[in-house]
């Protein structure tokens, strides 16, 4: 049998720093003979191929206009994605400059991060802050716009923070003005220190290039939520991605199988099974495209609407699940025991209130982070763990390196390979283990193999929501009598 011909391999312009430092150190010590990287030159920076692994290039001081260095690093970062690490410095002066930008396209959904910090290790976290992304700290009052892209952690975005408050306070003449910029100071050094714990961190970034690191252990992650969302048009045209040489088409809810398209029809004719379309503009290039509905009665629980949103222009797909009705006067909490393959076969419908556990998994899934979800028991922890599984490995299936020294410890690589086989154990209905949906709003549903007789396997609870689960869901504000007579309304 002849050899077949294999397409030429390509470098990974984007390799971990991990892998670059050493292929380096063992390109160096095949030239020195030594295993000291000490011993080697260094100053090349390049790899046995001649591929450096910084970039240098002649750039301009802005500060004194002579000539001086930017260093270019091209790395990818564990949990993330491609970036671009720039570091500027001007001998003459001595001005430095240091940025980053993501070296990816702009996701086809924004993202937002909601980390609550509630001890001294959540300030190691490692955190990816985009030139898109707005910064807020809610307990000091504070929200900082786009602007210069960083890579640090959250210990050192407090620090910059709390530096540039004292420069501030230092500048300002008024003195109401300065005592209020100390106040914020204050707080921000309490918290660096420990002594104002918890607070949260908020990072919103409508091209979905940021990031907060998340926890390999569930019950160190605190109330970690990420939230992927479809941008606003006036979010797509401040990112030059909204097409602006016509008018919006009016929308029309259209039965997939009517001929006549002038024809439309109010929410109150839309009917079970049918399904339904109407335009809409694609998150990821804004171009149109149809948006189709479906609702569909789910046996012993309730109607929901399930939406599909395919791009012909980029091949963006979307799927939602939504759930409607009056809001219950209390939240339910339903727990699944899984003993065999059987009962991952079992229907599924997550909403996006609802928080998903798993004790013997050590998985806990935060509420809005999946967003709702009509699937099985094996399709929700197949996506789980193929979601996790591409942020964390290489498409190769090899661990990320991590970067900045070796921030991902021997510990944390294990709790990850342990969760990842405990996982794909359980997909396999090879380990017992337990789902615990709690949903304030009452809209998550686990099929029962024994309707309408009770399912032993099912246990369904009702709660009383706590005061922070009505702020969150807006139940606090709203009025649902004499609204009528109120002024303001």
């Amino acid at each position: 049998m002849s050899p077949t011909a294999t397409p030429a391999s390509h470098p990974d312009l984007f390799e971990d720093v991990g892998k670059k430092v050493e292929k380096l150190s063992l390109d160096q010590h095949d030239v020195t003979g030594s295993s000291n990287p000490g011993e080697a030159d260094l100053g090349a920076g390049a790899d046995g191929d001649g591929q450096r692994m910084v970039d240098e290039i002649e750039s301009l001081c802005m500060n004194c206009q002579e000539d001086g260095t930017t260093r270019l690093l091209l790395t990818r970062i564990p949990y993330f994605k491609e970036i671009i690490l720039m570091s500027f410095y001007c001998p003459h002066c001595h001005f430095r400059n240091n940025d980053i930008q993501s070296a990816g396209q702009i996701q086809q959904r924004g993202c937002k991060y909601v980390f609550e910090i509630s001890d001294i290790e959540g300030l190691s976290r490692q955190i990816i802050r985009s030139d898109t992304a707005v910064v807020k700290i809610k307990e000091l009052d504070l929200e900082i716009p786009p602007g210069r892209g960083q890579l640090t952690n959250i210990e050192g975005l407090l620090r910059g923070i709390v530096d540039g408050l004292t420069q501030q306070a230092r500048a300002v003449e008024q003195p109401e003005l300065r005592n209020i910029l100390d106040s914020v100071r204050l707080k921000g050094e309490q918290m660096l220190n420990g002594a104002a714990f918890p607070f949260t961190l908020e990072i919103d970034d409508p091209t979905g290039n940021s990031f907060i690191q998340p926890s390999a252990n569930p019950e160190v992650n605190g109330k970690y939520v990420r939230t992927d969302y479809d941008r606003t048009s006036q979010q797509n045209e401040e990112l030059s991605l909204t097409d602006t040489t016509g008018d919006a088409e009016d929308v029309k809810i259209l039965p997939s199988s009517a001929k006549d398209k002038s024809f439309a029809v109010n929410d109150d004719e839309i009917l079970p099974g049918e399904v339904y379309s109407f335009p809409a503009s694609c998150p990821g290039c804004t171009r149109p495209c149809a948006t189709n509905m479906k609702m569909v009665e789910i046996p012993h629980f309730k109607s929901v609407i399930i939406m599909s949103t395919v791009c012909e222009s980029c091949g963006y797909r979307s799927n939602e699940i939504k759930t409607g009705g009056e809001v219950p006067d209390k939240g339910r909490r339903i727990t699944l025991a899984v003993i065999g393959a059987e009962d991952l076969s079992r229907d599924v419908l997550k909403s996006e209130s609802c928080h998903l556990s798993s004790p013997e998994l050590m998985l806990s899934v935060q509420p809005g982070t999946l967003g709702g979800r009509f699937t099985t028991v094996e399709g929700l922890l197949t996506h789980i763990r193929d979601d996790l599984r591409s942020n964390i490995y290489d498409m190769d299936g090899r661990p990320h390196t991590c970067i900045l020294g070796d921030s991902l410890d021997e510990g944390s690589k294990s709790k990850w390979e342990l969760f990842f086989t405990n996982l794909d154990l359980a997909i396999k209905a090879e380990k017992k283990f337990t789902i615990i949906l709690e949903d304030p709003l009452a809209a998550s549903y686990v099929q029962s193999l024994t309707a309408p007789d009770p399912d032993p396997q099912i246990t369904i609870e009702n709660y009383d929501r706590t005061d922070e689960e009505e702020e969150d869901l807006g139940l606090k504000d709203m009025k649902v009598e004499g609204y009528e007579d109120d002024p303001q309304g």
